[in-house]
């Protein structure tokens, strides 16, 4: 079975697998998410977002595996490219799993994606028991994108829950910085699509004029890895720990990288605001 993978999560479900060797083809994405990619000289196409059936039909491949988000140009180019598709829409960590299961049949690794999932699930588990008996839940606005402003997914919400914290407004709904404003949040979390750690955070409190909000005073502002929160995958524990070190930070505060640093956190700094 030969695979192009049109989106990050897939690429990384297969590495995680140890099923590599699937993959005909993938996007440039995949080759920054998953390094051991680097080097094996795959064809690069575009992810599901912007597939031409162009790019797709000359690759010696079996099927086609694309991920939200879509566009219905990319959804005719898949099916243009007369290959079976298998296409992913996961809302919530449930479907998360299942899309791990879904493509650890498909390449002959059921037992191995399995597993996957329960390691997953255990970890979650860990971090939810650590705050069970812990009380107020500090309130979080976790932002995908900046414009407009859009809440994060369904599943980041559960990873914030299960962190200890309680997710404010509704997740992927788009909003606006009054709207946030007047919840007042004790913890922001910005992770922009396609930003990578790079989101401008002292400038959107300018630009908003959160300068008196809780979260800017007690310097609780912080820009998690994209890859960390919108990717629908195992990453998402390095999320969830990340989470976890932003919204309380008495607890999780132990959770470091191989170099000692707060895993995939970086948070405002306040002297730019001055």
């Amino acid at each position: 079975m030969k695979i192009i993978s049109l989106q990050p999560s897939v690429s990384i479900i297969l590495d995680r697998l140890g099923c590599l060797d699937s993959l005909a083809a993938c996007t440039r994405y995949c080759l920054e998410a998953v390094p051991a990619l680097r080097d094996r000289s795959l064809p690069v196409v575009h992810d599901s977002w912007s597939t031409k059936a162009e790019e797709l039909l000359p690759v010696p491949a079996d099927l086609v595996i694309a991920s939200v988000p879509y566009r219905q140009e990319s959804l005719t180019a898949i099916l243009k490219s007369g290959r079976p598709a298998l296409t992913l829409s996961p809302r919530n960590l449930a479907d998360i799993y299942q899309d791990i299961r879904l493509i650890a049949s498909v390449v002959g690794a059921a037992p191995k994606g399995e597993a996957l999932v329960a390691e997953m699930q255990a970890e979650i588990e860990a971090v939810k028991a650590r705050m069970a008996a812990i009380s107020p839940k500090p309130l979080v606005y976790c932002e995908e994108w900046g414009k407009p402003l859009i809440h994060s997914q369904l599943w980041v919400m559960e990873l914030v829950e299960a962190a200890g914290g309680k997710f404010t407004g509704t997740p992927g709904a788009t909003t606006e910085a009054e709207a946030i404003a007047a919840t007042d949040p004790d913890v922001i979390v910005a992770a922009w699509c396609g930003a990578g750690d790079r989101v401008p955070l002292e400038r959107i409190v300018e630009k908003r004029r959160w300068q008196n909000l809780r979260a800017v005073r007690s310097g609780r502002v912080y820009c998690i890895a994209d890859e960390l929160l919108n990717t629908p995958a195992p990453t998402l524990i390095g999320g969830l720990h990340a989470l976890a070190q932003a919204i309380r930070p008495d607890i999780f505060g132990s959770l470091h990288g191989d170099s000692g640093r707060k895993i995939d956190l970086i948070s405002l700094n306040a002297s730019k605001l001055m």
